[in-house]
């Protein structure tokens, strides 16, 4: 595996970029400019990252690709497809979003007809769209796993890949958030095995995370930071690595510089343990 955070941490430069990932012990990065930045910001990003040994893990979109509003809708596929094209160009491993929902205030909310046939409709043109118009050419589109829309387990993933038939159509997992039942938390080393058996071949990006039951009522999970939870890292490293040496886990949802740099460390001291 390769380790990456999504922080692209304070600095002032391209180079003070990626030098501080580096120095870090990163292999991978997230790409921290979009777009709109234009083709100078984006090749001087670029050019620091091979420089340092880096390789690009992904270029978010993050945006309500099925915004009710249809403008909304049409302006974020249109940057979506933008994204992924700049994707393809600095060859990042994948250009990822999560699916949306036109169904309420929240653009990433958890809504009951965002399970719905329509939606399920909605979702696969959007995707054939964007990959069709953007056409890439070594970059895979993905969407995210998530809690409350789809695909939220693997076997939705299984039938999104196969609804939306493209190659350049892949499987950017987190498990913690597809970790939603009480089976799955405490069976996660099970759940584990079933996301990587099942979605094998399939999966270009990883999220890595942890995860804590609360003890309040009724049954509430909080995600959290490497090591304050009880997933099993050390097996979710192991599959992301059987599946793909050089699998990029990415580091997400701290606050500062500094948690992010306590995380890296402890999973680095974890990795230390087991070579």
């Amino acid at each position: 595996m390769y380790l990456g955070i999504s922080s692209s941490l304070t600095h002032g430069s391209p180079e003070e970029w990626a030098s501080k990932h580096r120095a870090l012990g990163l292999q991978t990065v997230v790409f921290p400019v979009n777009y709109l930045d234009g083709e100078d910001t984006i090749m001087a990003y670029k050019k620091a990252a091979d420089e340092a040994g880096l390789t690009i893990a992904e270029v978010g979109v993050w945006r309500n690709t099925l915004a009710a509003d249809l403008d909304e809708r049409k302006r974020w596929i249109d940057y979506a497809i933008h994204q992924l094209r700049m994707a393809d160009d600095i060859g990042a491993a994948c250009c990822v979003n999560v699916v949306g929902t036109p169904f309420g205030p929240r653009w990433d909310g958890g809504y009951r007809n965002n399970f719905s046939p329509e939606l399920w409709e909605m979702a696969v043109r959007m995707i054939q769209q964007i990959i069709d118009t953007a056409r890439p050419k070594r970059t895979k589109f993905c969407i995210e796993s998530m809690p409350w829309m789809i695909p939220s387990s693997p076997d939705e993933y299984l039938h999104l890949i196969e609804a939306v038939d493209r190659t350049e159509f892949g499987t950017h997992l987190d498990v913690v958030n597809m970790i939603t039942t009480p089976q799955r938390y405490f069976y996660h080393d099970e759940f584990l095995e079933e996301c990587f058996q099942k979605l094998h071949g399939t999966i270009v990006s990883c999220h890595l995370k942890d995860i804590l039951l609360k003890q309040e009522y009724t049954f509430q999970l909080e995600e959290c930071a490497c090591g304050k939870g009880t997933l099993d890292l050390d097996l979710y490293m192991h599959l992301a690595t059987d599946e793909n040496p050089c699998m990029p886990m990415i580091i997400e949802h701290l606050t500062t510089d500094e948690e992010y740099v306590a995380s890296v460390q402890y999973i680095l001291k974890k990795m230390a343990t087991k070579t």
